[in-house]
């Protein structure tokens, strides 16, 4: 899917890590809340409340879960999923940017 119809966007965007990762909320017409972002290039760790399925829509990323000593590729076109109540480190190198949807539950 490349778009989203029939969706109210919060305007007000969501701005983490001193604006490294800037995102915003979408709700679709169901009531289902997504976020739509970006990572510039930059190493951070995110803490999950609800589980999150992190689908990447361009550039890559590398990503070490909560618990894994590896770290992953990840890149456009594909997913990974994170447990809630845990966390991930995710790095961007320099010169990219890692745009993602992200959806909860």
């Amino acid at each position: 899917m490349s778009q989203y119809d029939n969706v109210s966007v919060v305007k007000k965007a969501n701005v983490y890590f001193d604006g490294k990762c800037v995102s915003h909320t979408v709700v679709l017409a169901d009531g289902t809340k997504k976020t739509v972002g970006v990572i510039l290039p930059s190493s951070l760790t995110f803490n999950t409340g609800a589980p999150e399925i992190m689908e990447g829509v361009g550039g890559s990323c590398r990503v070490k879960l909560k618990g894994e000593a590896e770290w992953t590729t990840w890149g456009e076109g594909q997913s990974f999923n994170v447990p809630g109540n845990s966390s991930f480190e995710i790095s961007v190198a320099e010169g990219e940017a890692y745009h993602y949807v992200c959806h909860f539950g």
